[in-house]
């Protein structure tokens, strides 16, 4: 039976180290500032952004809400965007995607300056990733890094395969694995043999975006699989991509859904806050 891995206490962890960084830093007469633009109110984003705002509140930073109506124009907010990048106060920039359909989202991402990039969106943070450089980095699959790390989980020279190559999951995670010396393999819809490939697998990431897609026979004894996927099923009970009362007898270690991977999100983005911020006072 494998172990659960604890992304709910773990994510706590790291909140409260960065909560007693932030104080310090207040004592050191140092704030930190987010600034979370929400554009129309799709109810998972209203929620997404309401517990960015507390967790900001938790740790001990400001956080700025600017919640703009559906009609807002492209214009309008990159005129946002512009203003924000220009204080001095504000050290992150996170607008809440999706955006509503008037509005480019590529041409949104890419107006955040690079260093107020808390969400690691931004093509410069993903060419430094690319290249080894400095930068921030996705919250998702920097989460994912610090599950593994926090559990004691060997990835050097480990096969670990990774299922999904969205810009905002998959294909960061992939380049973090390889950072970690992991040897990677992507997956994603169109790849061939993907039980088989998936069952050679010492740690399986799956960010497939369909709910209970794997199941036991793409997972071999002993792995470790992390789930990245968030659904509501048949019963409006939450699930992932994972089929997890199939595979978890079988792996080593897994991450729940909920209380898995979810609460490393937001954990991440406000370590990348403070970091921001750190940048700035150099």
């Amino acid at each position: 039976m494998a172990i659960r891995i604890d992304g709910k206490q773990i994510s706590t962890d790291i909140k409260e180290e960065l909560k007693a960084e932030v104080a310090a830093l207040k004592a050191a007469g140092k704030s930190c500032c987010l600034a979370v633009i929400q554009v129309g109110n799709d109810p998972a984003s209203s929620v997404y952004v309401n517990n960015k705002k507390k967790a900001c509140a938790y740790i001990g930073i400001e956080s700025l809400a600017y919640e703009l109506g559906e009609e807002t124009t492209e214009a309008e907010l990159l005129e946002l965007i512009d203003k924000l990048n220009r204080d001095g106060k504000v050290h992150g920039i996170l607008c809440q995607l999706p955006l509503p359909p008037h509005i480019d989202e590529d041409k949104i991402i890419q107006a955040i300056s690079p260093k107020k990039d808390v969400d690691g969106f931004h093509p410069q943070s993903v060419g430094a990733l690319t290249i080894g450089q400095p930068g921030f980095v996705s919250c998702t699959p920097a989460g994912i890094i610090q599950l593994l790390r926090r559990s004691k989980i060997e990835t050097e020279g480990k096969h670990c395969v990774v299922v999904g190559r969205s810009n905002i999951v998959g294909k960061p995670m992939a380049l973090l694995m390889l950072r970690e010396n992991a040897t990677v393999t992507i997956c994603h819809s169109r790849t061939k043999n993907l039980k088989e490939i998936c069952r050679s697998a010492d740690i399986l990431i799956v960010a497939i975006g369909k709910p209970r897609y794997i199941g036991a026979d793409y997972v071999k004894e002993g792995a470790v699989v992390i789930d990245v996927g968030i659904h509501r099923d048949e019963n409006n009970k939450l699930c992932g991509d994972v089929k997890f009362d199939e595979v978890e007898p079988l792996a080593s270690y897994i991450t729940p859904v909920p209380g898995g991977v979810g609460p490393m999100t937001i954990a991440m983005l406000m370590h990348n806050c403070v970091e921001a911020m750190k940048d700035s006072c150099l």
